[in-house]
This record gives C-alpha cells, sequence and structure tokens, in this order.
C-alpha cells in the first residue's frame, strides 16, 4: 500500500475527510467531498494562520455570493476561456481529460505546451486504451466549459453560474469597499470559501475536486507606484526557489535572493516580489513544509490562464504525487477591471491623486484541499512499530490527549475534569476505552502531539504524566502547572525541559 493510497484511508476512518454520500449513494458524483470534525479543524488551523497574515497586512475580508450573473464571467472571459481538453470514447461514451489519457505515456510538464491538434495526435500515435473498456476509439480533441451554470427566478429568466473562483466578487465590490472604508490603493481584499469547477474526470483525492475550497488575495494597486517598497528591503536577502521556463527538461531550481529577483526584473515590481515571499514563507515557516519540497513554477505563455500577465505556481513535492500546484499567484493586470467596465458600462476607475487610473491586480490563491492533502503525506510516518501523523504541533486537529491509566478507581472522574480545565484553552479528546497502549496509538495517528495521562500517582501527590507523540518519551508535571506546560510544548519547547523525565 502506497503513502498516498494509507493517508486516505486515514483521513476517511479517521475523521478527516472522505467522498461525500459514500456511506449511503454509492454513484453520487465523484469529486465531491466531506470534511469531518478532524479535517474541519485543520482547514480552520491553516486559514486562520494564513487570515492572521492577511489582516496584520491591512486586508479588508469579504464574504461574497457563490452564486453570481453569467454576465459577470463574461465580462471576466471565464465563459470563453474556462475549459479543459476532452475526448470520448466511442463504444462506452466516457469522458476523459486528455492530460489524464496522456499522463502514464507523456511527461506531465510537457502535455502543458501541446496543442490540441498536437495532443490528438499522440493519443492516436500512443494507442491509448480507453480506461473503461479498452477500446482505442476515441472522437477527437474537443474542449469543456468547466463552470456549473443554472436558472434563477421562478421563472428562470436568469442564468447564473458557480463561481470558478473567488476574484470576480473582490473585482465587482472593490470600488465599494474603497468608498466604505475610505482606503487608498494599494488595497488588499481576502476571500475564503468554496469555488466550483464541472471536472471532467475528478481523480487524486483532493488534487482534483469539482467543489473546493480557495484563501484568495486581490491586491489592487497603482502600476505606476505598486508599494511595499519598504517590506521588500527588509527581506532582501531572503531566497526564492524559481523552475524557470528554460529549466523544464532538466528540474533546475534556480535561488534567488528578493533583492536579486527585483533587481532583473523577474518577479516586475515590488509588490508581486514582496508576495511571493510571503507566500512561500507561510507554506515553509508556517505549514513546516521543507524549502526543498517547493518551488514556483514559472508558465509560459501557453500554460497561463487568460487574464494573466506572468503566472507562477507554488508546488509541493511528495513521493506518490510528485510537484502538485498548491497556490497560483497571477498577476492579473487590469484585465479583469477592464472587461467588467466595457461590459456593465459602469465606471470602475480609482482615484489617484486627482487622477483616475484602472487598478492592476496580484492574486496569490491557496487551495486549502491540496493544501491539506500534502501535509498529511508529508506528515505520514511509518517508524516500524507505529504508524502516525507528524502534523507540526499548532497545526494538529487535536492539540491533546487526556487519558486515565484505567477506568476506574477514580482516576477517569480525575481526568475529565482535567479535560474540562484543559478545554477552556485546547482542542481536547478525552479517550477512557480500550488499553493506554491502543489509546495512545489512535492519538498518536491522528497527530495528536501530546497526551496527558492520569494514574495511581495523581491521586497521591496531584501529579500528571505528558507524553510526546515523535519520541513517546515522557515527563511527570505538577497539575496545576499542566495549562501552561502544554501551551509551551505546542509553542516549540521540548518535552524534557517541561518536566521530570520518567524512567
Amino acid at each position: 500500500m502506497s503513502v498516498f493510497e494509507r493517508v486516505m484511508e486515514i483521513a476517511s476512518r479517521r475523521g478527516f475527510f472522505w467522498p461525500s454520500c459514500s456511506d449511503v449513494y454509492s454513484n453520487y458524483p465523484a469529486g465531491l467531498w466531506s470534511y469531518g470534525p478532524l479535517g474541519a479543524r485543520l482547514i480552520e488551523k491553516i486559514t486562520n494562520l494564513w487570515r492572521r497574515i492577511a489582516v496584520n497586512h491591512g486586508a479588508y475580508e469579504l464574504i461574497t455570493p457563490n452564486m453570481m450573473s453569467v454576465r459577470v464571467f463574461e465580462a471576466s472571459g471565464h465563459t470563453k476561456h474556462f475549459s479543459d481538453r476532452f475526448v470520448e470514447c466511442k463504444k462506452c461514451h466516457s469522458r476523459f481529460r486528455v492530460e489524464m489519457l496522456l499522463a502514464e505515456h507523456v511527461d506531465r510538464t510537457s502535455l502543458e505546451n501541446i496543442t490540441d491538434a498536437e495532443a490528438d495526435r499522440l493519443i492516436r500515435e500512443l494507442n491509448i486504451k480507453c480506461p473503461r473498456c479498452g477500446s482505442r476509439n476515441f472522437t477527437e480533441v474537443a474542449r469543456f466549459n468547466l463552470m456549473f451554470t443554472t436558472r434563477v427566478g421562478a421563472k428562470g429568466g436568469e442564468i447564473a453560474v458557480l463561481r470558478p473562483e473567488t476574484t470576480q466578487g473582490s473585482v465587482v465590490e472593490l470600488k465599494h469597499v474603497i468608498r466604505s472604508m475610505r482606503s487608498k490603493l494599494p488595497v488588499i481584499l481576502y476571500q475564503q470559501g468554496s469555488a466550483f469547477r464541472n471536472e471532467i474526470s475528478p481523480r487524486l483525492g483532493l488534487v482534483r475536486l469539482r467543489e473546493f475550497h480557495m484563501m484568495e488575495l486581490h491586491i489592487f494597486f497603482d502600476p505606476e507606484n505598486p508599494g511595499f517598497q519598504k517590506e521588500v528591503e527588509s527581506i532582501r536577502h531572503y531566497k526564492l526557489r524559481f523552475l524557470k521556463l528554460e529549466d523544464r527538461d532538466s528540474g533546475k531550481i534556480t535561488e534567488m535572493e528578493v533583492g536579486e529577483a527585483l533587481r532583473e526584473g523577474y518577479t516586475i515590481n515590488t509588490l508581486i516580489t514582496y508576495w511571493l515571499a510571503v507566500v512561500q514563507k507561510f507554506f515553509n515557516e508556517a505549514l513546516c513544509i521543507p524549502l526543498e519540497r517547493l518551488r514556483y513554477k514559472e508558465l509560459s505563455d501557453r500554460e497561463r490562464a487568460h487574464y494573466a500577465a506572468a503566472h507562477w505556481d507554488l508546488e509541493c513535492y511528495t513521493q506518490d504525487l510528485g510537484w502538485i500546484e498548491v497556490a497560483n499567484n497571477a498577476y492579473r493586470t487590469d484585465y479583469d477591471i477592464k472587461g467588467h467596465m466595457k461590459l456593465s458600462g459602469e465606471d470602475l476607475t480609482v482615484d489617484v491623486d486627482g487622477k483616475k487610473i484602472i487598478p492592476h491586480m496580484y492574486e496569490p490563491s491557496i487551495g486549502i484541499d491540496r493544501t491539506i492533502l500534502n501535509l498529511l503525506l508529508i506528515s505520514y510516518t511509518d517508524d516500524g512499530e507505529r504508524r502516525y501523523l507528524r502534523l507540526p504541533r499548532h497545526l494538529a486537529p487535536v492539540d491533546v490527549g487526556v487519558l486515565p491509566l484505567v477506568k476506574r478507581d477514580g482516576l477517569d472522574r480525575v481526568a475529565r475534569e482535567i479535560a474540562e480545565e484543559l478545554k477552556l484553552e485546547f482542542y481536547v479528546e478525552y479517550d477512557d476505552r480500550g488499553t493506554i497502549g491502543r489509546r495512545y496509538r489512535r492519538l498518536d495517528e491522528i497527530g495528536t502531539p501530546v497526551c496527558v495521562t492520569v494514574d495511581y500517582e495523581t491521586l497521591e501527590d496531584n501529579t500528571v504524566t505528558l507524553r510526546d507523540r515523535d519520541g513517546m518519551n515522557q515527563v511527570r508535571v505538577p497539575r496545576s502547572q499542566l495549562a501552561d506546560k502544554v501551551r509551551l510544548f505546542l509553542s516549540g519547547s521540548p518535552l524534557e525541559k517541561l518536566g521530570e523525565p520518567l524512567a
């Protein structure tokens, strides 16, 4: 069983995530997933970290509708450009994404640059078989728009779209935010929520979904004065990791200091340069993903979205999935606002020192689902004795487990009291079912960093045992200091500095 398969099994069995309606409707559409209690808490912890970064940079948080008029997406170019390539099997009439069919035969990175005609030729030259029925007879490559559409109102007179991104909500509400908040450029808008894409062939768990979760920043600025000069200067020696277009074949990573990337014009301006660093630092420092597992892949003219003048995908590496995009970083220029001005006839310019300008937009967009999947794959550990999730302490969905040694003699009563006390500050799981060893293993498996054990010594001297998930070492601490000790441990303190080690 691969690491990916083991992680997906743990995720379903222990309540991180699973295919929606899987226990009730076996033929429910693929690409729709439910998050359980542990997954929902992991989402909360990740989004709170990113939201804090956004707010500390002066971002305004918006909540805009999941459903919007089709005219919004006509203006943004999505009705014309937002599509995937597919072929249909002429025998069983199943449809498949072209990239999925060719992925086992052709390097995935090379597929992103080929034309539809070239893809069609490859399918025939490689004699590709239908994954469902084995036929080798496909239609020609065609395009499929990925947006879900519906009709609004009793008479269905208005066509609406489930948004494929949160961006357009920010674009059409920008003027209202500037007016109500009395803001000046640059303006940062933060949105978090669901987006929808009618994927032809959802696959790989949380990698390719029909409904997915995003954290997006929409940073509107004056292209002649983008700002963030001081911020860039403060991190000018920080190194960004790029896979440049010319290095695709070799896979060579170019490390560039922030100052160098800006000086060479590779990262365009101070604002974009700074936020590329912020996003990379978030994944490396806040989510604890090693730098060697992260890279910015530069996209070519053909690969970039229709709205982007420059685009870097932040990718994360795992052994089972290879390099997977977790955040896209697109310089959308004034494309979106111009599109809405043209279609609506409204003046969406912004006053800058008495001069009307059309703001440019830079968009860092983080995929929550893919981020969670990569975190679980990276944290999965099999040391021969245990299989568990070595999640960063501050990200674990359960902060601390509380266990009585046995469920009798008043130990369970004291343990429940301690659990209730700790719940005032931490996410706590109380467990008194089964042997103490099995309870430790259950909490290890979901990544719980520390456990509190109540034993007979607790009744004598009011001390408890703290157990570290990773090393399984234990120390004894006074109950009166327990919350302080747990807080220190979760913030990174070594367990051996928090109490008396057990023999």
